[in-house]
């Protein structure tokens, strides 16, 4: 049974063997998400991104039950900085730069406090945790290579920020050959403006770099696949 997403610019196919679907959940760590972190020292609103936990929530658990594949990833660094180039450590001009100590620890320094992902969408054992030096999920990190052991073909891309971190890996992704939804209420940006032209751009030209539609268009499709997996031949 094919079963599809309402979305833009026209509707997303799932998979037909749904163990081919991922959700890849980026960057909900505490650096970007509360007040002493990164996002925070660039001088940025980072209540704006707490907005998208109740909906993120709500779809990680729809994936936790059906058993399917869930990609949690984290920006962060080497204690020493060794994977960290100077054109991005030094980039900015803010009050703290990556690896400097912050009020949850270094910035940016995986291990730290503030590089943890937010309790409420924490990875249980099992679920992929992919450490990334860069914005992109594929750059430097085993992802790609984990996706392709599992199969998976189909990506619903969530996280922060929208323009940076999860447009990125969702290019990488298109580049791949995988077919990519963004989730657009489970994405935000520090800037509203920016995620509006982010879902624009991503589905622009009949989906150059793929579909966005909302989660409750996404829940009703996987809702539908658990009823059709029950129901009578």
């Amino acid at each position: 049974m094919s079963l599809k997403v309402e979305a833009l610019p026209y509707e997303y196919e799932l998979p037909e063997d749904l163990s081919k679907l991922a959700l890849v959940i980026i960057d909900m760590q505490r650096d970007f998400m509360e007040p002493g972190g990164f996002g925070d020292a660039l001088g940025n609103d980072v209540l704006r991104l707490q907005a998208i936990v109740p909906a993120l929530k709500e779809l990680l658990a729809a994936f936790r039950a059906l058993g399917l594949t869930v990609v949690h990833t984290i920006e962060c660094h080497q204690p020493d900085l060794s994977d960290c180039p100077p054109s991005k450590l030094n980039r900015g001009g803010g009050a703290l730069k990556i690896g400097d100590e912050g009020p949850m620890g270094r910035i940016l320094v995986r291990g730290e406090p503030g590089n943890g992902i937010i309790p409420e969408l924490a990875p249980l054992p099992g679920e992929v945790v992919i450490h990334k030096p860069g914005k992109g999920a594929f750059y430097a990190t085993p992802l790609g290579a984990i996706l392709a052991e599992r199969g998976i073909t189909h990506l619903l891309v969530t996280g922060v920020t929208t323009e940076v971190c999860v447009q990125t890996t969702m290019r990488e992704a298109n580049d791949r050959g995988y077919e990519c939804l963004m989730v657009e209420d489970c994405t935000e940006s520090y800037f509203p403006e920016f995620k509006q032209s982010t879902l624009e751009m991503v589905r622009a030209q009949g989906g150059i770099v793929g579909w966005t539609a909302p989660s409750t268009n996404v829940l009703a499709a996987l809702a539908a696949s658990r009823v059709s997996e029950v129901a009578p031949a």
